[in-house]
């Protein structure tokens, strides 16, 4: 299972069990709630029907009286209330009073009247001058039927004269209690709903972080030169520069034995050439011969000179050391690098010419993109006889830049077409000193400093086409 699956189900559970919870408790108070503030308006609503009830007593008309009169007339009429969608048409309440033996003399109801209702508590409570309420099930297997009443006692002064009662039934509190319990489910379930979007979100953050390290250590693997991944968390850029920082030692180690190796190897010839002279040397030639073993140890310490320089450049290239990236227009670096190589071709009686030149600007380093442009240059003109021509193009293409420099050569060997960009490998050219065989290297080196890349391959009908496409950010 994935690390950002297993976030998520662990995420959504804490989530899921809290928000449990918290609904359970909001549901389980629900009822009380409603019930403890019915109970509050019934104990405001039987203290003020008491004044009216006493006035009744007084009179010695409770039979005929205020409270009488005020019931027969309430529910003629449809009440008509909308409160908060729950439409109210009629009064609920029952309202009966008892004397002091407890025994009912009204009952809005018109079933209780001389009843002893002493036993209840709600009378019983009140006539002995406490609080007094009580909660009855119509039907003793019916929960729903239950009714909660809460009495008032009826004073003149000092003197009791009866118990008022207010009861209501707890049914009809259920539209008030169902539809808040609906309203808690149904925030608990958009709650569950946002935890999991925020939850996904996350998972595909974290999933999208660990995606960018992984694309950033298979290009390693497969020997490209990624940039470094920003991911946005201190732990995860933590890991992306150990990882870069690990890749970095390994491509030292490999750096130096693999250039120990070819710096050996490419040597071990002008070292012999120049051994060989010196021990001729020793053996006193004559003049003319001496001399020309003296020249050739001049032009393969030169070799090497170069060899070293150029090793140096490379080595200071591949490890990025110096390297700044900056906005450039690539068409005047062009016509500029172009112009610098002008009396070299004039010289070798080589056409250079600049084609199709499309404006634009990028990011690079102005330097070495100029130096690999020069290189692209100084191979063609090697391999483009007296006469010919080398052409340079650039063209702005969707999302790039491709340059182009074609020359009318005798164009590449096919064996050597997949080695042309290997290090130190170098094809003879007519009338001239072999090559370093690192001018092509640089060149995709520095190729893929810039996220681009370099194809070199036969022109038609003849002679060679480089081709370096480079990105426009």
């Amino acid at each position: 299972m994935k690390i950002g699956l297993r976030l998520l189900i662990g995420y959504f559970l804490i989530v899921a069990v809290a928000g449990y919870f918290v609904v359970s408790i909001f549901l389980q108070e629900v009822k009380p709630g409603v019930r403890r503030a019915t109970e509050g308006t019934l104990v405001d609503t039987a203290n003020v029907l008491a004044q009216f009830a006493r006035k009744d007593m007084l009179l010695g008309n409770v039979s005929d009286g205020l409270l009488v009169d005020a019931f027969s007339h309430l529910n003629q009429r449809p009440i008509g209330a909308n409160i908060g969608g729950i439409r109210k048409n009629r009064n609920e309440y029952r309202v009966y009073l008892t004397d002091l033996d407890g025994r009912v003399i009204f009952d809005s109801s018109g079933e209780a009247v001389g009843q002893d209702y002493s036993r209840w508590n709600d009378v019983h409570l009140t006539l002995r001058g406490k609080y007094g309420a009580r909660s009855t099930r119509l039907d003793p297997q019916d929960e729903e039927s239950s009714v909660m009443y809460v009495a008032a006692p009826v004073l003149d002064g000092e003197r009791l004269l009866g118990v008022l009662s207010v009861g209501k039934p707890n049914k009809a509190m259920a539209p008030v209690i169902n539809r808040s319990e609906r309203r808690i489910l149904l925030a608990g379930g958009l709650l569950l709903g946002i935890a999991l979007l925020i939850g996904m979100a996350f998972v595909w953050w974290i999933n999208r972080s660990i995606s960018r390290l992984v694309g950033y250590a298979d290009a390693v693997a497969s020997g490209q030169v990624p940039p470094l991944p920003r991911v946005g968390s201190v732990e995860l850029d933590r890991l992306a520069q150990a990882l870069e920082s690990m890749r970095l030692k390994l491509e030292g180690k490999t750096y130096v034995e693999q250039y120990v190796h070819t710096l050996t190897h490419e040597l071990k010839s002008p070292l012999a050439a120049i051994r060989g002279a010196a021990e001729l040397l020793q053996e006193s030639p004559p003049p003319a011969t001496a001399k020309r073993f003296l020249i050739n140890i001049e032009q393969q310490s030169e070799r090497i000179q170069r060899l070293i320089d150029k090793l140096l450049i490379q080595s200071r290239l591949e490890s990025r050391v110096g390297v700044e990236l900056m906005p450039l227009e690539i068409a005047s670096l062009i016509g500029a690098t172009v112009a610098g190589k002008e009396a070299q071709a004039r010289s070798r009686g080589i056409a250079l010419k600049i084609g199709r030149l499309d404006p634009a600007r990028l990011h690079g380093d102005e330097l070495l993109l100029s130096q690999a442009l020069t290189n692209l240059i100084d191979n063609a003109l090697d391999f483009t006889p007296h006469g010919g021509t080398v052409a340079i193009d650039g063209e702005r293409t969707e999302g790039g830049y491709l340059l182009s420099v074609t020359d009318s050569g005798s164009g590449i060997p096919d064996y050597a077409l997949d080695k042309v960009f290997d290090r130190f490998y170098s094809l003879p050219r007519a009338d001239r000193h072999k090559s370093t065989g690192l001018g092509l290297n640089f060149v995709r080196e520095v190729a893929l400093l810039h996220q681009g890349s370099i194809v070199l391959q036969n022109a038609d009908p003849q002679g060679a086409k480089a081709m370096l496409s480079l990105p426009i950010t």
